[in-house]
């Protein structure tokens, strides 16, 4: 039993060696180490119930709490930066791991050597297929952008861009928004008309002949733009 019990470890550890290798050389936040002691001690979790005797159903319960910590440890590897979410994939890789070490600890050799061979083809072939699709135009991309077009007029002037504003708006693929209005400060009889809209980024150069437009109309003394991050559609 001995015997055994050091076979199915070093399985885990080489396993979680041959992945964190692959998280490492890319400077991931869950590299070497923290790859090859979650493998490593998913396979002695499961290995506590084989030497238990508590059969098969006593494993499958182990490990499914190993799933569940694991689950746990993923979560602490993810992070939000300014929008946009870093990290899934070396979540993901690490719940990966798990499963690979409880194979080893099954004594399951083969299904995780065969693991194994799938993350690391996931995480290096499949990397640069998704390089080449991130690579399309962007015009077959399904993304939405939000724009906010301001424009800052005379008082007597408001009501008349506001319908150049919402003209222009169903005229062209935009997804209207809101339209504001709001005094300028420290300019007098000046107000400040904002419209927010949604549309796909290759109709960007809509958006900026309705400025170039707008900038030409009587009573308008400045017209300016702002993108905020591209994001995908919803379904």
């Amino acid at each position: 039993m001995t015997l055994e019990f050091v076979l199915r470890l070093l399985m885990a550890f080489a396993c979680g060696v041959a992945i964190g290798l692959e998280r490492q050389i890319r400077q991931r936040t869950a590299g070497l180490r923290t790859i090859v002691l979650v493998a490593t001690g998913a396979c002695l979790f499961v290995t506590l119930g084989v030497l238990t005797g508590n059969g098969s159903s006593g494993i499958t319960q182990i490990a499914a709490y190993v799933v569940s910590g694991v689950g746990f440890l993923g979560g602490g590897v993810i992070m939000r930066d300014k929008g946009s979410i870093q990290g899934i994939n070396t979540a993901a890789t690490l719940w990966c791991s798990a499963a690979v070490g409880v194979l080893a600890g099954a004594g399951h050799y083969g299904p995780a050597a065969a693991g194994t061979v799938a993350v690391l083809l996931i995480n290096t072939a499949l990397r640069e297929l998704s390089r080449v699709i991130n690579a399309t135009p962007v015009s077959s991309a399904d993304l939405v952008r939000e724009y906010v077009l301001t424009v800052v007029c005379r008082e007597e002037d408001e009501i008349h861009i506001r319908t150049v504003l919402s003209n222009s708006m169903y005229s062209t693929p935009l997804s209207f928004q809101s339209l504001t209005s709001e005094d300028v400060p420290d300019q007098p009889q000046r107000l400040r008309v904002t419209a927010t809209v949604r549309m796909h980024p290759k109709f960007q150069s809509k958006l900026e002949l309705m400025a170039s437009r707008l900038s030409m109309e009587k009573g308008v003394s400045s017209v300016s733009w702002t993108a905020a991050d591209t994001e995908v559609a919803p379904e």
